[in-house]
């Protein structure tokens, strides 16, 4: 909330005994002047031997509260922004979806080509073998042949050159199928080298995937003062809702499956189960939860793809109300903040002086005092600990350092609903039951030091009883008094009303 109003809270009692002590003085004055304890006079309704007018008032036994009375800012609690998340753009997800198929599709070619040669070197290492085999039993003897007749000699020796070339061939086709698998190899290995950066890139551009793209436009925008509670829509995008849903966990990734587990899970999970949607019941992104986001999107009229992108929902602590909206229906999606929000529960915040910050603690009771006069109780919430100086006035004049004090209305309807309003506040900081009181005005400044009363007997002799101070209520304009000789129900002189 802004432009809080400061103030310097008062030290229940230091202003009144600032006038006593001036007033007393008078009184001391007059009582000495006219000597009243000379003379035994008195009346049932006054004093009439004091110089100045006066009446009695009696000493009695009740509670009284001390307070602080100062200026605040009544509002809504907690302001925060609905900022649309920068991610990954659909096409780039598709680009790197393509990018990983062309390398698992390059592997398999090589794998392919891989098992296609593979078996061809085993037939041409077959042929080698046997052709060799042939070429023993061609080329075996000094005649190349187990033969007498130099026909069949010329015959066998015939016979053993060609196998010898055969073999040659063979070998030459082997060397060659060899290599060919060889490159083979490498080409398997280095497609299957290739794939791992862009699954990484793909598995990085689904985690950051948006679920706006760079023509994507606001379809529906709420309105200043709209409340918007979990499964409801924030904003649309081509049509699409973006959902509130309750957590103190940002959506810092997209909902796909497999992701790792994480408290932004279990914040999903329980948003499901909280919707009737059923959902996982740990930080596990399970099938359970695909399956529960797949019936919250066809609730919603969205495809269900069983996956929620970055901007599809929005984490929440609560309930939200809508301070402001920044883009306007048809304007493009960017990424940045969309709308100012704040919970719903109305606050009255209090910029204290830093110095009295001990004044106040969580727990006091307060009365707050609207703009028309009503009030309504509240009771200390929070009292800060951080002290800030505010910005200068361009007058060179140094600022008093405050702490932010929060009170919470205890019927916040009593309080309305504007944005922002002035209010008063009365802080119960103190309180004493039973407690010995007079009228604040009945207290005399002695001479010597000390405060005093003049009490009036039932024969009207005025005499000085000395008394401590204790407890100061300002709303009822009385004094906790002790370590005095005064009981309840004697007499005291009082100005006259």
């Amino acid at each position: 909330m802004t432009d809080k109003p400061r103030f310097r809270a008062r030290r229940p009692g230091r202003r009144l005994l600032a006038v006593l002590g001036l007033l007393a003085f008078v009184a001391i004055g007059a009582v000495v002047a006219a000597d009243p304890f000379s003379s035994p006079s008195g009346a049932a309704d006054g004093v009439g031997d004091n110089a100045t007018g006066t009446s009695l008032a009696t000493v009695t036994r009740q509670s009284l509260s001390s307070q602080t009375q100062v200026s605040a800012t009544l509002g809504y609690a907690t302001a925060s922004s609905v900022v649309m998340p920068a991610g990954t753009a659909r096409a780039a997800v598709l680009q790197a979806q393509q990018s990983v198929a062309q390398a698992e599709a390059a592997l398999q070619t090589a794998r392919a080509t891989l098992a296609t040669d593979t078996p061809a070197l085993d037939r041409a290492r077959a042929t080698l073998r046997a052709d060799r085999a042939k070429q023993a039993t061609d080329c075996r003897g000094a005649g190349a042949a187990e033969s007498s007749s130099s026909g069949s000699a010329n015959a066998s020796a015939g016979a053993c050159a060609t196998d010898h070339q055969t073999v040659t061939t063979d070998e030459q086709n082997v060397a060659a199928a060899l290599e060919k698998v060889a490159a083979d190899k490498r080409a398997v290995s280095t497609a299957d080298a290739a794939v791992p950066a862009p699954s990484t890139s793909l598995a990085a551009a689904r985690s950051s995937a948006t679920f706006y793209d760079a023509t994507s436009t606001f379809t529906m925008l709420p309105t200043v003062g709209q409340y918007v509670r979990r499964g409801d829509a924030v904003y649309a995008v081509d049509g699409k809702p973006g959902l509130l849903l309750y957590g103190s966990v940002t959506a810092w990734r997209a909902f796909v499956a497999g992701m790792s587990p994480g408290p932004d899970v279990a914040e999903l999970n329980a948003n499901l189960r909280a919707l009737g949607y059923g959902g996982g019941t740990d930080d596990t992104f399970s099938g359970a939860t695909q399956s529960a986001i797949a019936s919250l999107q066809r609730a919603n009229g969205l495809d269900p793809t069983g996956a929620l992108l970055l901007g599809a929902v929005i984490f929440k602590p609560g309930a939200v109300r809508v301070t402001s909206v920044q883009p306007t229906l048809g304007a493009a999606v960017q990424p940045g903040p969309v709308l100012g929000v704040s919970s719903t529960a109305r606050v009255v915040t209090i910029s204290l002086d830093a110095a009295q910050q001990a004044s106040l603690k969580v727990g006091d009771q307060a009365t707050i005092t609207m703009p028309d006069n009503s009030s309504t109780p509240g009771v200390v919430s929070a009292v800060g600990t951080v002290a800030t100086t505010p910005s200068g006035d361009g007058n060179g004049q140094s600022q008093t350092p405050t702490v932010d004090v929060e009170i919470t209305p205890t019927n916040p309807a009593a309080t309305g609903r504007l944005d922002q309003a002035p209010v008063q506040v009365s802080v119960t900081t103190a309180s004493v039951k039973n407690a010995l009181v007079v009228p604040v005005n009945a207290l005399l400044a002695l001479a010597g030091g000390g405060y005093a009363v003049e009490t009036v007997d039932a024969a009207g002799i005025h005499k000085l009883v000395a008394v401590g101070l204790g407890l100061f209520d300002d709303a009822q304009g009385l004094v906790e008094v002790t370590d005095t000789t005064l009981v309840a129900g004697r007499r005291v002189v009082v100005p006259a009303s």
